[in-house]
């Protein structure tokens, strides 16, 4: 399903970009909208889970506020999908969450909403600096083997970004950072859960 979304997009990207480029394309709106989607390449860091990223779905909706040249606000209201993976180490504080057996894998949904600060990078107004907060909403949190179905994530985040956005006629592509401020452990306070992401997408801006 996200292999057809995206190849999707990219053909619909292709046949805007050459549509745009007949009426040419460095101007700019004060207000624009759009979507995007793409991959959300997430960890969580602690001495419970495994190193490395997982790769997962992220897709959402965006406005443009572009109320000088060189700056503009960009709100979001994103669907983006996490994942992660628990050692295995009888050792672990926390082993005695799980029943038997070695499937330890945690998937978060959040609905998260950025605000992000648009910085124009030259004069053609392509390239955009964006940093900014983001509040994350967890809608499901789904913890294989566990001895019991209490939540053991918090209900929120928040987080930081920073990244560059593209803005080609029409289509849009980026890819961002996002580093977690919040301590994700709903369990107790000996351990501390942060997340961090790297998010690469392409979208259509109208």
């Amino acid at each position: 399903m996200q292999k057809t979304f995206l190849i999707i997009l990219i053909l619909v990207s292709s046949n805007a970009i050459a549509q745009r480029n007949k009426l040419g394309g460095d101007h700019e709106n004060l207000f624009r909208f759009g979507v995007k989607g793409g991959v959300n390449i997430n960890k969580i860091s602690g001495k419970s889970y495994k190193e490395g990223f997982n790769f997962n779905f992220q897709a959402g909706a965006f406005v443009q506020l572009n109320f000088s040249n060189r700056f503009g606000l960009q709100p979001e209201v994103n669907f983006v999908q996490t994942s992660s993976e628990f050692t295995n180490d009888p050792n672990d504080i926390y082993y005695d969450l799980f029943q038997g057996g070695s499937q330890k894998k945690s998937k978060l949904n959040y609905l998260e909403v950025p605000l992000l600060l648009n910085i124009n990078v030259g004069p053609s107004k392509r390239i955009k600096l964006q940093v900014g907060p983001t509040y994350g909403g967890l809608l499901k949190q789904t913890v294989d083997s566990l001895k019991n179905n209490s939540n053991i994530y918090k209900n929120g985040e928040w987080a930081a970004i920073g990244g560059v956005w593209i803005q080609l006629p029409l289509v849009n592509l980026g890819a961002r950072y996002k580093l977690g401020l919040t301590d994700l452990n709903a369990i107790d306070n000996r351990q501390s859960w942060k997340s961090q992401s790297i998010q690469v997408f392409i979208g259509l801006t109208f």
